[in-house]
């Protein structure tokens, strides 16, 4: 079984040193501590537990070091930054092994450009060496790429002369839409094993600085201190410990605090429910800071981001995922007007963007998923989110004589805070941005809002009565496994994310139609693919008909 926890006491292939406003990551790879048996990860090259590694490191920057200004990502070894992921491990992945590792590490990739973005935290890529493949989609996810001039060192993407695929993590997106590379570059660049280096690397726009060897760690430090002094993150404060989640797991599925999941193998269904907090939550930015992980909304965060991950992770077979809340929904309004009111504060900043980035990996992962607003739920603000990212949301629809109406409610957290990949709200998303619509909606944020009205908004899908919901739900699940899983992510990435376009949701489409068609090609994975043959000496054998 694949878990996500992860401290640096334990890391075996990133160190993280502090050094006022400068932390710096950098990656030495354990040759030997690959996650899986079968490889070794020579010359910087990562697989799954070293993304892992760095994901828990820039959580702990964003939370256990607030006065973090600049992040520089380097390499302990001489002359090699990263070769980028373990080609001896993608070609002997599993196809899904290979599409989630691809996802996870854009996620990561996408979360340093979320933290440049809304909490100011400042990325500098320091490549003292060759930087190829996944090493350079690291380094294009930073804010500033400086290149060694050594004569050696270089930036490439060799996935498609090499092993016959395509840069899997944004490569090619982040080339022309973040970078501004002219497409003729790129094309020349992307067919070039040996990549580009030196004065030509900086013209083509594919590093911002190429500095010699002499002075590189000097002029490192030097603009690094300079972005730290742009930045919004304090200058003093005292960050909060991310201490281990409190999660068991069983045969029944993963449970936490806040969080519980449980399996229905039989039904390829997993039905993910999230409790509201409690009466006793922290009201005042002095208690918020006092509490720290155990705040309800970064608790809940956290763990409802590890459960996404075990699930992608370690259930295949789990096709659809049933969204349910459980609580007291004025609790929810409560920590939601907290978080509008004391979102200029470095703590709830985080907490926003963590909350942020949690829904945004709901929102790509590739299941289908069906909130259920029943009696008990509280979709209200922040976990009305959670509906809003399901495919669909069926609510009940009974009388207060027969039981407990169910409700659902606005907070003003439902109207930006939460972008997803396409940058825009959910309600925006939902409603194609129909400024009269969202004004109207605006005007209800903490209202309670029942079946029928909910129906009549556009808020929910369906609202079946009490005599038909146990029935519509059971062939709701079972007509979904009757699909095709294939068919279902092909359209659920689709429809999820329609109107405009961002490099988000271009390397998230693009990942799952390029990677899942090439990574199932003969060209790539046949027996004379060059992703199998790949440092045997034996040249793949390319069908040249083109499809």
């Amino acid at each position: 079984m694949i878990t996500f926890d992860r401290h640096p006491d334990n890391y075996r292939h990133w160190r993280l040193s502090v050094d006022g406003p400068v932390a710096t990551l950098t990656l030495a790879v354990d040759e030997d501590g690959g996650l899986v048996p079968g490889y070794q990860l020579k010359l910087n090259s990562y697989d799954l537990g070293v993304d892992i590694e760095l994901h828990d490191a820039l959580q702990r920057i964003r939370f256990e070091h607030p006065t973090v200004r600049t992040v520089v990502i380097t390499s302990g070894l001489e002359k090699m930054f990263c070769a980028g992921a373990n080609i001896y491990m993608l070609g002997t992945s599993s196809h899904g092994w290979k599409v989630n590792f691809c996802k996870f590490t854009n996620e990561t990739r996408n979360s340093i450009e979320d933290s440049s973005r809304y909490s100011g935290i400042r990325f500098l890529a320091a490549c003292n060496g060759t930087t190829a493949g996944g090493g350079y989609e690291l380094a294009l996810a930073c804010d500033e790429i400086f290149l060694i001039d050594d004569r050696s060192s270089a930036v490439s993407l060799p996935e498609v002369p090499l092993l016959g695929v395509l840069p899997g993590t944004g490569g090619l997106t982040r080339l022309t839409d973040k970078r501004k590379v002219r497409h003729d570059l790129a094309d020349v660049f992307c067919t070039n094993p040996d990549g580009v280096r030196g004065r030509r690397a900086k013209d083509w726009r594919l590093v911002d600085e190429v500095v010699p060897r002499n002075s590189f760690d000097e002029k490192v430090k030097k603009r690094a201190r300079e972005l730290a002094a742009d930045s919004r993150r304090p200058e003093q404060a005292e960050g909060i410990i991310l201490p281990p989640l409190a999660r068991k797991i069983d045969d029944l599925g993963y449970h936490y605090r806040h969080v519980d999941v449980t399996l229905d193998a039989t039904l390829g269904c997993a039905t993910l429910t999230v409790s509201a907090p409690d009466n006793n939550m922290a009201d005042t930015l002095k208690t918020i800071h006092e509490e720290g992980a155990n705040w309800w909304p970064l608790a809940m965060a956290r763990e409802l981001d590890d459960a996404i991950l075990m699930l992608r992770a370690n259930n295949e077979d789990i096709g659809t995922i049933l969204l349910k809340t459980r609580g007291d929904i004025d609790n929810v309004l409560r920590v939601d007007a907290i978080l509008a009111e004391q979102q200029e504060d470095w703590l709830v900043r985080e907490v926003i963007g963590m909350l942020r980035r949690t829904l945004a990996r709901l929102d790509v992962s590739s299941r289908s998923l069906f909130a259920l607003v029943e009696e008990g739920s509280c979709f209200a603000g922040t976990l009305y989110e959670l509906a809003l990212a399901a495919d669909r949301i069926y609510m009940l629809d009974i009388a207060e004589e027969d039981g407990n109406p169910p409700h659902i409610a606005l907070s003003p957290m439902n109207f930006g805070a939460y972008v997803a990949v396409n940058s825009m709200s959910r309600l925006a998303r939902r409603f194609y941005e129909e400024e009269t619509v969202l004004n109207v909606l605006k005007q209800q944020v903490a209202e309670k809002i029942g079946a029928i009205e909910a129906e009549e908004k556009g808020l929910v899908t369906f609202i079946p009565d009490d005599i038909d919901w146990e029935e519509e739900i059971r062939l709701l699940i079972e007509e979904r496994a009757s699909l095709s899983p294939d068919a279902l992510t092909g359209l659920e990435a689709n429809l999820r994310f329609g109107g405009r376009e961002t490099a988000e949701t271009k390397i998230f489409g693009r990942l799952s139609a390029w990677q899942n068609w090439i990574f199932n090609r003969p060209n790539a994975v046949g027996e004379k693919g060059a992703l199998k043959l790949f440092g045997s000496g034996t040249k793949a054998e390319f069908d040249k008909r083109r499809v």
